[in-house]
């Protein structure tokens, strides 16, 4: 094996681009060949499924359906866990108050909010967008106050030192120290938020891509249903993706610093 094809190998994800195809290429031969059955469509009929509902603005309009309710939801679990975490790891009063509740709370499941939430907030967007927020604020919270109470008290002794008022702590040692650590939680939090959109969709809603999922198996549209759970995927990779473009841009220090790239 050349030098250049180990370096290719190494540093790119062309392997995992190749495998993707083999097991593709293995469902659409096992589909011709294999297993005759209408529950197992040819992967060449699910993208022709895809492309239909893509051209007719069907998969376009649910897409932006479970986008603004995801993001609605996750933007609010992120204000809330971020100020919530950041006030607790920096004042210990906070932290006595509200660990016991958080950890009281946090190993409950976000489905099982959902009874209460139809009972207080009814079944339309905002149940949707409340259940996101439960489920994803707390790995947000905990990786922040986390991050805040990692930080060498010499380094808040030495802000003392220098006279810097507390706002000024918080933006010159506080959010850079711990942003590594808040911004994992955000990554953890958005798949969370993607996986309770999709949930509240399936249980009650007349649109996005759990409803079209949900509503393509009920009406024996195998095709569209998988094509409706290769959007999900495809879309999740895509936020995924786009979080790390980002992430990169903020801590790139720290990606060096460690060794990522």
């Amino acid at each position: 094996m050349s030098r250049k094809l180990r370096t290719i190998l190494r540093d790119s994800r062309v392997t995992g681009v190749i495998l993707i195809a083999l097991l593709l290429a293995l469902w659409q031969l096992s589909a011709m060949y294999l297993v005759r059955s209408p529950t197992w469509p040819t992967v060449t009929r699910i993208f022709e499924a895809w492309a239909e509902n893509l051209a007719d603005g069907t998969l376009a309009k649910h897409m932006l359906a479970t986008f603004w309710r995801q993001m609605l939801g996750y933007g609010l679990a992120v204000v809330i866990g971020v100020t919530l975490g950041l006030a607790m790891g920096y004042y210990r009063v906070l932290y006595n108050l509200f660990e016991p509740l958080v950890e009281v709370l946090r190993p409950i499941p976000g489905p099982s909010y959902l009874p209460v939430l139809v009972l207080f907030v009814g079944i339309g967007n905002e149940m949707k967008v409340v259940l996101i927020l439960l489920a994803s604020v707390f790995p947000i919270l905990l990786n922040t106050y986390s991050g805040v109470r990692s930080i060498d008290r010499v380094q808040f002794d030495t802000a003392r030192t220098l006279g810097l008022t507390t706002l000024q702590t918080f933006r010159e040692l506080v959010l850079p120290a711990a942003s590594p650590q808040i911004l994992t939680g955000m990554r953890i939090s958005l798949a969370i938020s993607l996986i309770l959109a999709i949930l509240g969709e399936m249980i009650v809603s007349n649109d996005g891509l759990g409803y079209f999922t949900l509503l393509a198996q009920r009406t024996f549209k195998v095709p569209e249903m998988y094509a409706g759970i290769f959007t999900l995927a495809a879309f999740g990779y895509g936020l995924n993706r786009i979080f790390l473009l980002i992430e990169g841009k903020l801590v790139r220090w720290h990606h060096e610093s460690s060794g990522r790239t």
